[in-house]
């Protein structure tokens, strides 16, 4: 067997794919590369949530397994969006890796003042630590980053740690609380989807890693029922069943959060909803303040 594997075209998304096309070439499956430009990549002059926010990043990819031009594309999962087309199939949920942020900087600790970054999760929960923070945009691939980091535009930036280690990248600074600084649903992994075929899917199987799969499903159940998008900071981060999550209000000021033990989706789903509930003000909040329509 022979398959094509789609893959955005930053260092990034290339190291990520590459392993699993390494983890196919010891099962004695062939894989091709094809690299695919997204709107996320090309569009890089402005916010996130301005362009369609993560899904940007994944509908290229999954139009071209749709058309037959790839099998089945890598990708991390947190830029995976809730809603997801026809024929289209979650094959593997690799092993996690760390799901923190990472707090990189060169200059002493408290002598940061302008943090880079273009979460608006990220820049409501360093609000809401250091209310005194400027939190400017920060767009554009890892080494780019780094790069306006060094030229004195930030004092810190504020990456995905799994992402520079990845990469083979030491920065310094720090890895940031997951309980204070709780990450983006599915933060940290890395998934497969492929056409919505047994012989492809089949291919992947191996890769599955079941109680990943499992905490990243209730992840992503608690986020479909709160809604929201990348639009609305929240965090929503499950280890082992031990589920926290929150919604903030865009300039940290304000938060709802739930921190329960959660043994399956369904109960996820309920815990959703009734965060949703909770959270309703701070939702339609974000919303109005990014111009956004519900």
């Amino acid at each position: 067997m022979s398959l094509r594997i789609g893959t955005r075209g930053s260092a990034l998304a290339l190291a990520q794919t590459n392993r699993v096309v390494g983890m196919l070439a010891d099962r004695g499956i062939e894989a091709e590369l094809v690299t695919i430009a997204t709107e996320g990549d090309t569009a890089t002059g402005v916010p996130l949530h301005a362009i369609g926010g993560q899904g940007v990043f994944v509908r290229a990819l999954d139009d071209a397994i749709l058309r037959g031009e790839i099998d089945a594309a890598v990708h991390s999962m947190k830029d995976i969006p809730a809603a997801r087309p026809a024929g289209l199939t979650c094959c593997a949920v690799l092993e996690r890796d760390s799901p923190a942020d990472f707090l990189a900087h060169e200059c002493p600790l408290d002598a940061v003042s302008v943090i880079g970054s273009s979460s608006t999760r990220r820049r409501a929960q360093l609000l809401r630590d250091a209310p005194a923070l400027e939190v400017k945009q920060l767009r554009g691939n890892v080494d780019t980053r780094i790069r306006k980091l060094r030229e004195g535009q930030y004092d810190a930036i504020v990456l995905a740690e799994a992402g520079l280690e990845r990469l083979g990248l030491t920065l310094p600074g720090e890895a940031l609380p997951t309980d204070r600084f709780v990450p983006s649903p599915n933060q940290g992994t890395i998934a497969v989807v492929c056409r919505d075929d047994p012989a492809v899917a089949g291919a992947f199987a191996a890769f599955d890693h079941a109680p990943t799969r499992l905490d990243v499903e209730i992840e992503r159940a608690v986020m479909e029922e709160v809604g929201g998008g990348c639009f609305t900071p929240q965090g929503i981060y499950c280890r082992d069943g031990n589920l926290i999550a929150e919604v903030l209000a865009l300039d940290g000021s304000r938060w709802e959060r739930i921190e329960r033990r959660v043994a399956t989706v369904g109960e996820a789903r309920e815990w959703g909803r009734a965060l949703r509930v909770q959270a309703a003000g701070l939702i339609r909040e974000a919303y109005a303040a990014l111009g956004i329509k519900p």
